[in-house]
């Protein structure tokens, strides 16, 4: 089955035991909310159904039906586990949003102008960061990316109407910005 609108829900890492289960870092604001979602996907169209979960330090310890083997737990580690959006309430707080939301969304400067845009929201393990890719001469964007820690001083503003951010990034991002376009 292939998933219309996939959202990040999760990524299986390391199996844990010899029973089949892996460690799994949830995307959920509650990570063991993984389970509430009914069976998860993987972008090859596999289909993951979870009979149990428990909660261990930084990520959920879980055991998918089919999965008996520490093998086939070793087999399935970095995948990614999908879930089709309209699975996700649509009702988030106000100052809440899907990350997946932000790929795509016109960066705006301070003053408004119209500066790149967000290419992905990869979370490395200290947090999560946006890949911009700023407009070029031409008004492209450059394939020339940066990094910027998704930080509330880094983006003090979301508008999902204009489908656009605002980033006011640290001066040494500014200073390396402003160099790179004088090459």
């Amino acid at each position: 089955m292939k998933l219309e609108n996939p959202v990040l829900l999760a990524q299986v890492g390391a199996a844990h035991g010899i029973r089949g289960e892996v460690r799994v870092k949830s995307f959920t604001g509650d990570p063991l909310a993984i389970g509430d979602y009914g069976s998860l996907w993987s972008e090859d169209g596999r289909k993951f159904k979870i009979t149990n979960l428990r909660p261990q330090k930084t990520v959920v310890v879980v055991k998918f039906k089919g999965i008996n083997t520490r093998e086939e737990a070793e087999a399935l580690n970095k995948l990614e586990l999908f879930v089709d959006r309209s699975s996700l309430p649509d009702d988030t707080e106000d100052d809440e949003f899907y990350v997946t939301d932000l790929i795509g969304c016109d960066v705006l400067d301070g003053e408004g102008k119209h500066i790149g845009a967000v290419l992905t929201v990869p979370d490395f393990g200290a947090g999560s960061v946006l890949e911009i890719a700023p407009l070029n001469e031409v008004g492209g964007l450059s394939s020339k990316t940066y990094f910027l820690d998704f930080t509330h001083e880094n983006v003090p503003h979301i508008d999902f109407e204009k489908w656009a951010i605002t980033i006011s990034p640290p001066l040494e991002v500014s200073e390396r910005d402003q160099e790179s376009s004088d090459d």
